[in-house]
């Protein structure tokens, strides 16, 4: 089938567990009308189409074959779409994980802008925050694009902790030498530190709770929250009442959303207009 761009606007969707409550879709949806662009955004729910995270792929190729232009696709599909799909842009293939899919010509192509939105949201967020040592916690899809992103933004030394040891010595080793894993439940894992970058669905809608415990965390810390669905997690509430810089994760969703937008419509959003959107929706 042709796709929606051949005069007809586009037609995007999310892919995802939970992904019911995600602002994404009206955020995108309400930039396209600012910019007079006809634009659908729909929501594929892993867990209310009863489709399993490994059987992704299915989902990707129906959309395909239904002429979708883009998808969005979050956890815990960001690593395991990697199979399905065609090509891959550097960035996408250097964290190897996806969050993006563009559709061209028939060809899946698979990009990461959760680098460029971390990115840009820890620098204007939180501006002069000390790098030298930042822990992270997560090594799934999102935490290796965080990874990354750290890594780009000149810190000097990252821990890397998860449920899964295995899986944070895997993303430790792929960053490279100034990333070690550490085990979890270290009591010591934010001793030194600077600042938490928590990239774990733990404090969403329906997972709610502290990745750790409350009494690790110190006033001298900074700490970053990319869960935005509360854009209040008990995580950064717990972080405020010890008196941490925070950040919570509705930045990083609008940037990673702008960088979005303009992949999937070859338009330029506006940014500021964007978090405009985002505040109202989140709020509102």
């Amino acid at each position: 089938m042709a796709s929606a761009r051949n005069g007809n606007g586009f037609l995007v969707g999310l892919i995802g567990s939970g992904v019911g409550t995600s602002l994404t879709p009206p955020m995108h949806e309400r930039e396209a009308d600012a910019l007079g662009i006809r634009y659908l955004y729909r929501v594929l729910d892993l867990d209310d189409l009863g489709v399993p995270a490994p059987a992704v792929g299915k989902l990707v190729a129906a959309a395909r074959l239904a002429g979708y232009d883009g998808l969005n696709v979050t956890h815990p599909v960001k690593q395991l779409v990697l199979d399905h799909l065609d090509e891959l842009s550097p960035g996408a293939a250097a964290v190897g994980a996806v969050n993006t899919i563009s559709f061209r010509d028939g060809v899946a192509v698979g990009h990461n802008t959760d680098v460029t939105g971390f990115s840009r949201a820890l620098t204007t967020g939180l501006p002069g925050a000390a790098l030298d040592t930042v822990v992270l916690l997560g090594a799934g899809g999102a935490g290796a694009a965080l990874g990354h992103a750290l890594l780009s933004l000149g810190v000097r030394e990252l821990r890397v902790a998860d449920l899964d040891p295995a899986r944070a010595q895997g993303l430790a080793a792929r960053l490279g030498d100034r990333a070690t894993a550490s085990p979890h439940g270290d009591p010591g894992l934010l001793d030194g530190a600077d600042g938490l970058v928590h990239a774990t669905p733990t404090g969403m809608v329906g997972h709610p709770g502290l990745p750790l415990p409350a009494e690790l965390l110190s006033q001298d810390l900074w700490v970053v929250d990319i869960v935005y669905r509360p854009l209040e997690t008990e995580l950064l509430a717990a972080a405020r009442d010890r008196g941490c810089r925070v950040l919570d994760g509705g930045r990083m969703a609008v940037f990673q959303a702008v960088d979005t937008f303009r992949i999937i419509t070859g338009r330029e959003p506006d940014a500021d207009r964007m978090h405009h959107h985002f505040d109202s929706i989140a709020r509102g």
